[in-house]
């Protein structure tokens, strides 16, 4: 059960070099063909060769790594986990099934996958002295802060999780153990800021039900979720399991680099995608939706606005997607049949339908690529949930700790890991001479 190796830099990948002309210098460098016929130029001996670093802020032309996880397509639309279309997987799977495909690169087998569904289940409840950490939280904290606290805090209570030497059946444990964790913990903290009493996990229910359980039962009323509401809850976790080298992905590949142990590094995973231009996207279109139906503007008096660079448009155009976000298409699908099951309607999906539609037929959309991504709609999935604004990027980060952990541990088991360690361009003051104190205050 070990992780689908990366492709190798030999004769099947390694086909061809490209030669690059510099002042002082002429080299050859060898380009890395993918499994999909990506083409890299291979500049890891770059500075030894011709003195010369790169530079690429953002690291939008750079592939930091190799690896066999996630594919992406952007201007195709594609999107797939370990080979299997996005939308295959989102419509006939379980999220605890996808988080071992994403780890382990294979689909489990039944009986795999019932043996890990009783590890969650045997993780789910957190050591009492964890407990009281909560206390030591204000009421008014954002529950992003208590949960990567929170999530190192545990490597404390699993020191046999922390060892150098990671084989399959630790890291089974650690994935069961952190992904279990991560939604009590997520749970906790939201009853804290609601100054409302902790429900304990439910060995009962599934992984889903049981955060639902753990969210919205209360005392005197147990909450029992519709078929619906789960699925559509098991959706938005699959569609945020993975996504490549994103911000936070990238982060976790570069603490676990230095040897840091699963805990750390999807902790460290949580506060890269706390940041609004990353995590926060989905909060963001909420509150422009709200912005928009506050003001009294229609759909089309907006787009205007868009037009003349008077209203900034949240949830539509990608960093990677030049096509449609092959997510957002499934999360369409996923609020129609919500608000079907619920009975109840949303001013908010309204006006996000009438803005997609403009969109969609614009010419200055289209010209532009803009079309709606996977947070113009996973919002409002959240909210006709009952998930609070403060919670969304929490969600988020349940639904990413698969993703996480699988690029920590295919990095862990690469030969070839280095930790990593980027140049820079220095464009401070030059040398200066250092004037002592005493003759600065002559």
């Amino acid at each position: 059960m070990q992780p689908a190796p990366a492709p190798a830099p030999d004769a099947d990948t390694q086909r061809a070099s490209a030669r690059v002309q510099l002042p002082e210098v002429e080299v050859d460098l060898p380009v890395i063909v993918g499994t999909e016929d990506e083409h890299a130029v291979d500049i890891s001996r770059f500075r030894d060769k011709t003195g010369y670093v790169t530079l690429d802020p953002g690291f939008g032309n750079t592939a930091a790594c190799k690896s066999a996880i996630t594919y992406i397509d952007g201007e195709q639309g594609i999107l797939r986990y370990r080979g299997y279309p996005i939308e295959e997987l989102a419509e006939t799977s379980t999220f605890v099934e996808v988080a071992l495909l994403l780890i382990f690169g294979e689909l489990p087998t039944k009986e795999r996958l019932e043996r890990f569904r009783g590890m969650l289940t045997d993780e789910q409840l957190l050591h009492e002295g964890m407990r009281y950490h909560f206390e030591g939280f204000p009421s008014h904290g954002h529950p992003m802060a208590m949960l990567s606290a929170m999530i190192n805090a545990c490597g404390c209570y699993h020191p046999e999780l922390l060892s150098s030497e990671m084989d399959d059946e630790r890291l089974l444990r650690a994935t069961a153990t952190v992904m279990s964790k991560v939604c009590t913990i997520a749970a906790f903290s939201y009853k804290m800021t609601k100054g409302q009493r902790m429900e304990y996990p439910d060995p009962s229910l599934s992984y889903c039900r049981n955060f639902l359980h753990m969210m919205f039962s209360k005392p005197h009323r147990r909450y029992d979720p519709p078929l619906q509401v789960v699925r559509a809850l098991t959706k938005f976790l699959i569609l945020h399991a993975d996504h490549e080298q994103n911000c936070s992905t990238s982060t976790v590949r570069m603490v676990g680099s230095s040897g840091a142990n699963v805990f750390a590094s999807v902790a460290s995973g949580v506060c890269a995608l706390w940041g609004p231009l990353h995590g926060g996207a989905n909060m963001a279109v909420i509150e422009m939706l709200q912005e928009i139906q506050a003001g009294g503007d229609d759909p089309k008096t907006v787009v205007a606005k868009v037009k003349d660079k008077k209203f900034r448009l949240m949830g539509f155009g990608h960093r990677v997607y030049k096509n449609f976000d092959p997510r957002s298409k499934i999360l369409e699908k996923t609020c129609t049949e919500l608000f079907d099951v619920l009975g109840v309607s949303d001013p908010l999906l309204d006006t996000a339908r009438e803005l997609a539609s403009i969109a969609l037929t614009d010419d200055y959309f289209l010209e532009r690529k803009l079309y709606p991504n996977v947070d113009f709609y996973s919002g409002i999935i959240l909210r006709a949930l009952g998930i609070p604004l403060n919670m969304f990027t929490v969600m988020f980060s349940i639904g990413r700790v698969p993703g996480w952990i699988a690029h920590w541990y295919e990095l862990y088991g690469d030969p070839d890991r280095r930790i990593c360690r980027p140049r820079q361009i220095y464009t401070g003051a030059g040398k200066r001479e250092y004037v002592p104190m005493d003759a600065r205050r002559c």
